[in-house]
């Protein structure tokens, strides 16, 4: 295991700009108004041979009753307990105030090395960093997060507080990014599966800002769940800090393995959901629809088939989807979850044999004759698969404009019908032969 750093400080010191400046990436959401950073984010850092996983913390307001600063206070705490050296982060600006003094207090308990960064000296004031020397952490390091100034000294002494990290071989890890409309229960389905509060869950809408990896081992499988900002409708979007949050949310989907399209059943599947659904159909990402809330909706005999007829008609341009009626409140079926995300994911990285492809076309093409035009008919040559993730498959033809796209949807049902490729879309292309040319 890499040794953990958590970065904390009261709200607005800079503690997230600190944390994008040291990891080489804008991952947390930097906005000049506190309480921005309520989870905890999470990222390696390299320094000088020195790896280790830097935690980014929301403000701690120590004093303060309100439930968010409550439930961020909680998070910090649990980041504090679990790490293994803190950067304490002040501001140099503003000088020491009681709340420093009260984190100070609260940071000596954890009994681990804390290093003591005094941001926004952006001309190296060294003397205005001594007066936070009373606080008891040794040397203070002036640092600018935002002109990156003054982080290898910084860099320097987290990498001589934390132990040596022993390389081990990486398994494969599946990335799984949870999705949805704001409310929809995302983070509660995390906690249930983590079977720990990992991510604030509030009745709230917008709860979640940033997109949070967590690390999750079951038996052999290990994975990464990558809870995300809830997606609105555009129009009803906040421009600045809502519009990173949704942006997290999208890079999220790219570079995840798998993705859970949250759905509330109590709600329905609304217009919204379709629309996010569409972008990780177009992404070309395995997918599982979940249906959230399922303990809120009165039921009988014909109750999932209505639902999955309507899942069908609202999601036509993505009938491979996988389904599952879950309620993480309960916990019920949400065990079935992973098991769903092996299974789509092993389909999107099938490999069929080009011998075995090419008989299936041949089946569809004698039930099916292909399009004509003007005189002129479309001939298929051959089909063979390219690339997996999504499986992507070329068909050498005569002339590609022939090919009409209600043929190609025909033969895509035909390689569907053929192979297992549930959960995953499929890609195919056509291509002139060039022995036509």
């Amino acid at each position: 295991m890499k040794p953990l750093v958590a970065i904390v400080g009261r709200p607005n010191v800079g503690k997230s700009t600190l944390f994008n400046k040291l990891v080489g990436d804008r991952i947390s959401i930097v906005e000049d108004e506190p309480g921005v950073t309520r989870d905890r984010v999470q990222a390696d850092c390299e320094w000088c041979g020195r790896v280790f996983t830097l935690i980014d913390t929301g403000g701690l307001e120590l004093k303060s009753d309100d439930e968010m600063w409550t439930h961020i206070r909680e998070q910090v705490e649990i980041a504090v307990s679990a790490a293994d050296a803190i950067v304490y982060v002040v501001d140099g600006r503003t000088g020491l105030t009681l709340d420093d003094e009260a984190i100070a207090s609260y940071l000596r308990k954890a009994k681990v090395p804390v290093v003591l960064a005094v941001n926004k000296l952006d001309n190296n004031e060294q003397d205005l960093a001594y007066a936070f020397c009373g606080l008891g952490f040794g040397e203070p390091y002036a640092v600018s997060a935002a002109q990156g100034k003054g982080l290898g000294e910084l860099l320097d002494a987290v990498a001589e507080a934390v132990p040596v990290a022993h390389p081990e071989e990486e398994d494969e890890v599946i990335r799984i990014a949870i999705v949805g409309k704001p409310n929809a229960g995302k983070s509660s389905l995390v906690n249930k599966l983590l079977g720990y509060d990992r991510v604030i869950v509030s009745p709230a809408a917008g709860t979640t800002r940033d997109a949070i990896d967590t690390e999750l081992t079951v038996g052999a499988d290990k994975y990464v769940l990558i809870d995300t900002a809830g997606m609105r409708r555009r129009k009803k979007v906040d421009e600045g800090l809502e519009r990173y949050s949704v942006m997290r949310s999208l890079l999220a989907v790219r570079r995840a393995d798998v993705v859970l399209i949250v759905c509330d059943a109590a709600e329905g599947i609304t217009e919204q959901d379709v629309k996010i659904a569409g972008y990780v159909h177009e992404q070309g990402k395995p997918s599982v629809v979940v249906m959230n809330k399922w303990d809120l909706v009165s039921k009988d005999t014909y109750t999932k088939d209505k639902f999955d007829k309507r899942l069908r008609e609202e999601l036509k341009f993505m009938d491979y989807f996988r389904s599952v009626y879950v309620s993480a409140a309960t916990g019920k079926r949400v065990d079935t979850i992973l098991g769903e995300c092996r299974r789509v994911l092993a389909n999107s990285r099938r490999r069929i044999a080009t011998g075995l492809l090419n008989d299936v076309l041949t089946e569809a093409v004698r039930t099916g004759e292909p399009p004509s035009r003007k005189g002129s008919k479309l001939k298929i040559y051959f089909i063979t698969e390219v690339s997996v993730s999504p499986p992507t498959f070329v068909l050498k033809v005569n002339d590609p404009e022939l090919m009409h796209f209600s043929y190609l949807r025909y033969l895509e049902n035909a390689l569907r019908r053929a192979f297992d490729f549930d959960g995953t879309p499929i890609k195919l292309i056509v291509r002139r032969n060039k022995e036509e040319d």
